[in-house]
């Protein structure tokens, strides 16, 4: 990049305001304090993390103390224009320029970081559109609303975030219904003697499972909802949550013209297929990976920011263990890598588990990590292979 020239650099324009689109923004701003940003969000523009959804009701925080900090507050303390409540209709990725609901602008890099949404499953019923999800700050605020001064809550999906609010929510003395097609929690991180182990702790702190089988129809009887599921048992609930995972928002990259698979593909650098565009965060694909996880998140922004301002670097991921919070027993997962050959070899602990998942030629190549086992975490995470070197 040339030092000397003297062109005021073209604005940065960034889609999303989660953590992904305000952790660039502070990478960029130890590089570089004057460069233009111009922040585009669907929410009014606060910060917030979102990783504590799931946690707050346990720690008694309504929706409005999940704030950390006002829309006035980001915009000043990073320097950065704020359209907050503003809908992006289009990219012209030819013509650098954006439509959106309050106008049109143009950029010189433009960054999506657009997140994901809550896969809805088809369900049948006349309650089947009370189903809520929680994606967000309001969402979750919609959410307090419709628990409030109820009891039961069933959820849909045992997977990390059905787990992580089955356990706040027994944690506020609410009776918890979890549903799961599969035969145990955590299907896709965790081993079954592992899955047992989580399984149990939170039987026992009030949770019960409905694994191997999906919800049917969902009805409205008077106060109640009336679940039926596939295996013919009925239940009834205050209140149903649906929690079966994320679908990454990719229409707006898919009109633009942008290569999409499971997320919006990009390289190395964080690049799109369109020039001058990148993504980051729950929407983008790295090497076919999608991880919708913190670590991966800081990692990116940290190699996205320079690149941004003109330099070149690669992304790597390090080994990054995602922690499971369900208080009831803490649980810290680093599964191995997709197709990975090798068995799960379980230590019992007194007070918790470990599970190291080993190749053929006996390396570590995943964990899992239960109650006091979860102390390991720094010196096995030190013996994995990086997750794209």
């Amino acid at each position: 990049m040339d030092q000397h020239t003297s062109q005021s650099p073209p604005a940065i324009v960034i889609i999303g305001s989660g953590l992904a689109g305000y952790t660039v923004i502070r990478e960029i701003r130890k590089l570089d304090k004057a460069v233009p940003i111009t922040l585009i969000t669907q929410e009014p523009g606060y910060f917030y993390s979102k990783p504590m959804l799931s946690t707050a009701l346990a720690s008694n925080k309504s929706a409005d103390q999940l704030i950390s900090t006002s829309v006035d507050g980001m915009a000043s303390q990073l320097e950065v224009t704020i359209l907050g409540d503003t809908s992006v209709l289009a990219i012209d990725t030819h013509s650098q320029t954006i439509t959106t609901s309050k106008g049109a602008l143009s950029y010189g890099k433009l960054v999506m970081a657009l997140g994901a949404d809550q896969i809805r499953l088809p369900l049948q019923g006349n309650a089947a559109t009370e189903v809520l999800t929680v994606n967000d700050l309001e969402d979750y605020a919609v959410f307090r609303q419709s628990i409030s001064g109820k009891k039961k809550v069933a959820i849909l999906g045992a997977g990390l975030i059905g787990c992580e609010f089955a356990n706040d929510l027994v944690l506020g003395s609410y009776e918890v219904d979890v549903i799961d097609l599969a035969p145990q929690v955590l299907g896709r991180l965790l081993p079954q003697a592992a899955a047992v182990e989580l399984q149990n702790k939170l039987s026992e702190a009030g949770v019960r499972w409905h694994f191997g089988t999906t919800v049917q129809s969902i009805d409205r009887e008077g106060e109640l909802l009336q679940v039926t599921l596939a295996n013919g048992n009925i239940f009834t609930s205050d209140v149903v949550l649906s929690a079966v995972g994320l679908r990454p928002r990719l229409d707006l990259a898919k009109t633009a013209g942008i290569n999409t698979a499971l997320g919006i593909q990009v390289n190395r650098q964080l690049e799109t297929s369109a020039k001058n565009v990148y993504s980051i965060g729950d929407c983008a694909e790295v090497d076919g990976l999608v991880l919708p996880y913190v670590m991966p998140i800081m990692q990116a922004a940290r190699v996205l920011a320079p690149n941004l301002l003109g330099q070149e670097i690669a992304l790597t991921y390090p080994a990054m263990p995602v922690m499971v919070k369900t208080p009831t027993l803490p649980t810290i997962v680093s599964p191995p890598a997709k197709g990975s050959e090798g068995d799960w070899k379980i230590n019992p602990v007194e007070g918790g588990l470990e599970a190291r998942f080993e190749s053929v030629d006996g390396k570590l190549i995943g964990f899992v990590l239960l109650g006091i086992a979860t102390s390991q975490r720094g010196a096995l995470t030190k013996e994995l292979p990086a997750i794209l070197q």
